[in-house]
């Protein structure tokens, strides 16, 4: 057990660090981590070994994959059901066009210019289609969009954006079978199930130091997750879609968010993140840096094509619309989970998943840079109050995503 406790150890002090390096720059906890992870590896292989950090070992997959699934729930419990119901239909169609139109040019990047085969150029093209939920919400958190139907509106479209990814990558890569006629089902009853019962069984056994609450959504989340991977999917799409269901109840219960968020953050999500991080090899990324680049300009541009034209019609003036699109943008979160499926299921190399993970890197830190530099809409800001620390102590004003 020495050596397991020593990994463990071991991930929690990088944590520690990028925790650190996240709160002085004020950015994105997961992008710090994944940062982190990278040059951990580096630095590892140069000196004591890469070797040090056994990331294909089975306990450590089991503790990223619940962060992954973890954090999905959160992000679709953070879903705002009344502003969804209010501007879905602007909502849809941003994030409808943040998706489509990026995943088809970044597919033909991966498969006419980089030469990748089909498979690998269809998960780059989902990947680097997500946006980012996290750093989208860092965003509105500093700033105070976050309580204006402006920044709530944008998180919908991430919301849209994301579900379409998830949906994506569940459709293309699992096998249909009756295996997954089985999941749909089972998935569909959860959907409609869960929102009706889940407040009658909080109501009759929750509320006690047994964490009754905490208990039943991690088992929910457990076994739909233990049924897609049964069923040849992948455990967040059920995840995603539950914590959505779950927004309208579970989303509002700022206590309980904070329990599950704390176990998540504090524990699940730096073995993802960092796995995923040091799964890149910055040499092959110095290598060929010509898949970064492309990938990078090519999904910003296919970004500004796409929403732009969309948020306009909508009535958002020059600024607005383009500080939206920028946002809308910033991938990390789906786009890395997009990509370490890929590569746990053999879906693409190393070296593409090293190109694409820092291709994704680079969307959650361009664009955000271009829209806060340029096209802040400052009349959009809350009157009462100044750009915001992220961390908040107020937990009706905190991200469940703050990484």
């Amino acid at each position: 057990m020495t050596g397991i406790w020593f990994q463990v150890a071991l991930i929690l002090g990088l944590a520690l660090i990028a925790a650190m390096i996240a709160a002085r720059f004020r950015i994105s906890t997961a992008l710090t981590e994944i940062i982190v992870g990278m040059c951990a590896r580096t630095l590892f292989a140069a000196t004591v070994g890469a070797e040090i950090f056994s990331a294909q070992e089975p306990w450590v997959k089991t503790l990223a994959g619940l962060g992954a699934i973890a954090l999905t729930f959160l992000a679709g419990a953070e879903l705002d059901p009344d502003v969804f119901k209010l501007k879905w239909k602007e909502a849809a169609s941003v994030g409808a066009a943040s998706f489509l139109a990026p995943a088809v040019g970044c597919w033909a990047v991966a498969y006419y210019l980089l030469g990748w085969e089909s498979s690998p150029a269809l998960l780059a093209g989902i990947a680097l289609a997500a946006t980012s939920v996290a750093v989208v919400y860092t965003v509105m958190m500093e700033y105070g969009f976050n309580r204006t139907d402006f920044g709530k509106t944008i998180l919908a479209a991430c919301f849209i954006t994301d579900l379409g990814t998830v949906v994506t990558l569940g459709l293309v890569f699992a096998p249909f079978t009756w295996k997954t006629a089985v999941f749909v089902a089972a998935v569909g009853a959860a959907f409609v199930a869960l929102p009706r019962a889940t407040p009658v069984i909080f109501a009759k056994f929750g509320g006690r130091p047994s964490e009754f609450e905490t208990k039943f959504l991690f088992f929910a989340l457990m076994a739909l997750g233990a049924l897609a991977t049964w069923a040849g999917s992948e455990g967040v799409l059920p995840a995603y879609l539950i914590g959505m269901a779950l927004a309208g109840c579970v989303g509002r219960d700022h206590a309980l968010i904070r329990k599950i968020r704390a176990v998540t953050i504090g524990l699940l999500t730096p073995f993802y993140f960092i796995r995923a991080g040091y799964f890149v090899s910055i040499p092959a990324v110095l290598a060929a840096p010509l898949g970064v680049a492309a990938f990078l300009a090519v999904e910003m541009a296919t970004k500004i094509v796409s929403v732009y034209p969309v948020a306009r019609r909508f009535g958002s003036p020059h600024k607005d619309a383009m500080y939206t699109t920028l946002l809308m943008a910033s991938g990390l979160t789906f786009g890395t989970i997009s990509a370490l499926f890929g590569l746990s299921n053999n879906i693409i190399d190393e070296n593409q998943y090293s190109t694409l993970v820092a291709a994704i890197i680079a969307t959650a830190i361009v664009p955000t840079m271009i829209a806060n530099s340029l096209y802040l809409p400052r009349h959009r800001l809350p009157r009462e109050a100044a750009p915001q620390r992220v961390g908040s102590a107020d937990p009706a004003k905190e991200s469940v995503l703050e990484g």
